[in-house]
C-alpha cells in the first residue's frame, strides 16, 4: 500500500514523510500549489517557489518521488470565493477549515490515488483511532499507527482527537471531515511534541528543520486583510459608533424584551394549531430544564442601534473587520484598548468598547443552523430534544469550554458554562468528548 504526503516544505510534513519511510511505508510526496495572486500578502510572490524548492530537497534527502500539481483553480472555487462571499456578507470565515475538507481531503486526495494512493497523510497534531462496532474489543485507544487497520470497511468507524501537544493540537482545522475522508487519511505526529519534531528533523538533516511554521491564510500566507479583500469587495465608508458600559444593561434589556415581543406573537400563532401537536412541541420546548425561547435569548447576540452610543469615527468598511478586533481603527482619545464588539452589514456600521472586560464582548451561548451541523461520529448524532455536556472550541488555540448541547427543530444550541469572548458568525464551533477528548462534531456559527 502507498501513501502519499502532503509535503508542503514545512517541518511537521517533513518529519511526517521521515517517519513512514522509516517505518517501511511506500512513501510518496505531493506539493500542491493553491494560489497565484500575491495582492495584500506579506511575504515575497515567490514563496511558494521557495516553498517547494524546500519540498524537493526534503523529498530528495528522505529518498522518496516527488510530485507537484497546480490546485489553484479549485481552491479559488472551493475556498476563496467562499471566503469572499462570507467577508462580503458581514460574517468572519475560516478558510483553514474548508481548506481541509475540500482541498487536502478531498481535490488533492483524489490526485493521489490517482499516482496510485492509497492513503494521505498530513503532518497535522492530532490523532486517529478506529472502533470496529462488530468486535468484542475495539482499538479506541490504540494510536499505534498500522496501516492494515484504515482500509476501509463496514463496520468501522474512524475517530479523531486532540493531539498530544496540547499547544500545537490541530484537530479542530479537521472538524469538517467525514468518516470516508478519515477511512484515507493518516497523521503520523499525533503522538510527539514540536520540540519532539524539531529534534528529529535535525537529527534527519532534514533542509526545514529550522524553517519558522508559517501563518495566515492556508496556502495564501500571511496578508494585510483590508488589501487582500479589496480583490474583490470595494471599500465603503461608515460610522463607528461606541457603546459605553455604563449603558450596555439597558441596551441589553431591551433586546431581550424585543426578543420576548417575537416569541409571543410565535407562541399565538402556535396556538392555533392541535392540542396535540402543542403537547409534543411544549414538551420539545423544555427538555433540559431549559426551554427554546430561553436558548434563543441565552445565544443571540445584541443588536445595536446608533442612538444607543455615540459616534466617534468613521470605517473603510464593515467587511473588513471582526468581533473583537482592536487593531486597524486608528480611533484614539481612550485610556484602554477599543475592541469591536458587533457590526452591521447592512447600515456598514462598526460598534467598539472600551477595554477587554467590555460585556458587549461576551455571550452566554450561540446557535448552529440545522443545515450547517456536521457530525464525524454519525452514529451519535443528537436528536431533537436531546442534550449533552461537552467540550467546545469556537477558534484554533482557545482552550476547550465546558458546554451543554441542546438539539432543537430551531437548530443545534450551545450554552457555555462560562460566558465567552467574540463569538463570531461564520467562525466554526467544534465539540469533544470530555474523557478522550474525540472530536465528534462542529458547525458554522
Amino acid at each position: 500500500m502507498k501513501i502519499i504526503v502532503g509535503l508542503s516544505g514545512g517541518v511537521d510534513s517533513s518529519v511526517a514523510a521521515y517517519l513512514l519511510k522509516k517505518q517501511g511505508y511506500d512513501v510518496e510526496a505531493l506539493y500542491m500549489q493553491n494560489w497565484h495572486d500575491i495582492t495584500g500578502t506579506l511575504h515575497g510572490e515567490c514563496e511558494w517557489e521557495e516553498e517547494r524548492v524546500v519540498a524537493e530537497m526534503v523529498a530528495k534527502q528522505i529518498g522518496i518521488p516527488f510530485h507537484f500539481v497546480d490546485l489553484s483553480g479549485e481552491y479559488m472555487k472551493q475556498v476563496a470565493d467562499y471566503m469572499f462571499a462570507e467577508y462580503a456578507a458581514g460574517r468572519t470565515p475560516n478558510p483553514d477549515i474548508l481548506c481541509n475538507s475540500k482541498i487536502k481531503f478531498d481535490a488533492f486526495l483524489k490526485y493521489a490515488i490517482s499516482l496510485g494512493g492509497d492513503f494521505v497523510a498530513t503532518g497535522h497534531y492530532c490523532k486517529k483511532s478506529i472502533l470496529n462496532i462488530s468486535a468484542a474489543t475495539n482499538e479506541k485507544t490504540d494510536f499505534t499507527f498500522r496501516l492494515e487497520q484504515y482500509a476501509s470497511h463496514k463496520d468501522l468507524i474512524y475517530r479523531i482527537f486532540a493531539g498530544d501537544d496540547k499547544n500545537k493540537d490541530q484537530s479542530y482545522f479537521l472538524c469538517q471531515l467525514s468518516q470516508e475522508q478519515l477511512a484515507k487519511a493518516v497523521f503520523p505526529l499525533g503522538e510527539l511534541t514540536k520540540p519532539e519534531v524539531r529534534k528529529i528533523a535535525k537529527e534527519a538533516d532534514l533542509p526545514s528543520a529550522e524553517k519558522k511554521d508559517s501563518q495566515g491564510i492556508c496556502f495564501v500566507g500571511k496578508v494585510d486583510l483590508p488589501v487582500f479583500l479589496q480583490q474583490k469587495l470595494k471599500p465603503k465608508e461608515g460610522k463607528v459608533i461606541e457603546i459605553f458600559k455604563e449603558d450596555f444593561p439597558a441596551i441589553d434589556q431591551n433586546r431581550i424584551a424585543a426578543l420576548n415581543a417575537e416569541h409571543a406573537a410565535n407562541d399565538a400563532a402556535k396556538a392555533t394549531k392541535s392540542s396535540a401537536d402543542n403537547s409534543a412541541e411544549n414538551n420539545t420546548e423544555s427538555v433540559g430544564n431549559i426551554t427554546t425561547d430561553e436558548l434563543i435569548k441565552l445565544s443571540t447576540p445584541v443588536k445595536y442601534k446608533e442612538s444607543d452610543g455615540k459616534v466617534i469615527g468613521t470605517h473603510i468598511g464593515v467587511q473588513y473587520y471582526t468581533i473583537g478586533q482592536r487593531h486597524g481603527l486608528n480611533i484614539g482619545g481612550h485610556p484602554g484598548s477599543i475592541f469591536i464588539i458587533a457590526t452591521d452589514i447592512e447600515s456598514n456600521t462598526i460598534y467598539v468598547g472600551e477595554g477587554s472586560d467590555h460585556p458587549g464582548l461576551y455571550r452566554k451561548g450561540l446557535m448552529i443552523k440545522n443545515s450547517d451541523v456536521h457530525w464525524i461520529r454519525r452514529d451519535l448524532t443528537m436528536k431533537e430534544g436531546e442534550s449533552e455536556e461537552y467540550l467546545v472550541r469556537i477558534r484554533y488555540r482557545q482552550p476547550l469550554q465546558k458546554a451543554t448541547l441542546y438539539q432543537r427543530a430551531e437548530g443545534l444550541f450551545i450554552i457555555f458554562e462560562k460566558p465567552q469572548r467574540s463569538i463570531t458568525s461564520g467562525q466554526f464551533a467544534a465539540w469533544y468528548e470530555p474523557a478522550e477528548l474525540e472530536m465528534l462534531g462542529s458547525g458554522v456559527i
